[in-house]
């Protein structure tokens, strides 16, 4: 019998930032992050929100010290693009699921007028029900385990806001009459149960063929970098793909603090200042300049939220210092 080969145990590191990623069809997000977390031998990572296996695009991952706000990530607004073919209905809402209905589509009635009328109609604040094919926990369970199960359960219906939606005629590659949706929304939105809601509106019923992030929270996807980009980088290469802890935060207000202040407020003391009210404020040092964490200020006062630790201040000046080295030769 041949004796196996041993595992080469990966050196883990400590790495902080974001990678900006274009997710892969038929993976899982988790299956991603855990891909690029090995890529990069970082010891700690986490993702901002799920995207189906079924769908591809802009997914950020976190890593080390930018764990810390990848909620803010998560609350933001979303841009997809999908196609949803016409006159068939599925188990799921996409092309995984069983067909449950057939129905004939008269395309010559799809005017621009009528889709005008459907997009205005899905456009603002919508109640969606959402999907049994979900993570969505009900009792403790998830919704898809209970649909594997062959159980359907009562959901309450959510509201969502569609911020702006444009709905086109296409066809499929086999020439079948299907809509083309470009959407962005709030978080929460559920693309298929939307694209269902559309075909349902047009009188024929949908399910989604295509899904693709093409944006969350002012990020494009074509900032994103492939897992085979990744792969056929060396060491340094990818961690120059990392963006700052700090891009997750282009939405605050920023405050730079003296050392004397920026110790005190790094220990979590409460400072006062000149500073206008502000519900978010990313706060930095001013030498090293350094992120210290996040805060608000009311009447004067600037009140930490979350901070980073000493130790991951240290390890990204680090972790920056050789990447500020290479781009000066």
């Amino acid at each position: 019998m041949t004796e196996r080969a041993p595992r080469t145990r990966v050196q883990r590191r400590p790495v902080h930032g974001v990678l900006l990623l274009d997710k892969p069809l038929g993976l899982s997000s988790n299956d991603a992050l855990q891909k690029a977390k090995w890529l990069l031998r970082a010891e700690k990572a986490g993702h901002t929100g799920t995207l189906d296996p079924l769908a591809s695009g802009v997914l950020p991952l976190c890593f080390g010290a930018a764990t810390k706000f990848s909620q803010l990530q998560l609350d933001a607004p979303k841009t997809y693009e999908a196609i949803a073919l016409l006159g068939v209905t599925t188990t799921t809402g996409d092309a995984e699921g069983d067909v449950l209905e057939r129905r004939p589509v008269d395309a010559a009635a799809l005017t621009p007028a009528r889709l005008a009328a459907v997009q205005a109609q899905f456009t603002g604040p919508i109640r969606q029900v959402p999907p049994m094919h979900s993570a969505l926990k009900k009792d403790g369970k998830a919704l898809y385990e209970y649909a594997r199960a062959g159980l359907e359960v009562e959901r309450p219906a959510r509201e969502v806001v569609i911020h702006a939606l444009n709905l086109t005629l296409t066809q499929t590659e086999q020439a079948q009459p299907a809509i083309k949706i470009v959407v962005h929304c709030s978080k929460g939105t559920y693309i298929r149960t939307l694209g269902e809601d559309i075909g349902a509106a047009l009188g024929c019923g949908a399910h989604l063929t295509f899904l693709r992030r093409i944006g969350t929270g002012g990020i494009p996807v074509e900032r994103c970098v492939t897992l085979a980009q990744l792969e056929a980088m060396d060491e340094d290469q990818r961690l120059a793909c990392l963006q700052p802890v700090q891009a997750l935060l282009a939405g605050h207000t920023a405050i730079v603090l003296d050392e004397q202040d920026a110790g005190r407020f790094l220990s979590g003391l409460r400072r006062r200042g000149p500073w206008p009210d502000a519900p978010a404020v990313a706060v930095y040092a001013q030498q090293p300049r350094a992120l210290l964490g996040v805060g608000h200020v009311l009447r004067g006062e600037l009140i930490p939220d979350r901070l980073l630790s000493p130790v991951e201040i240290q390890q990204i000046l680090q972790q920056g210092a050789p990447r500020a080295e290479n781009a000066a030769h």
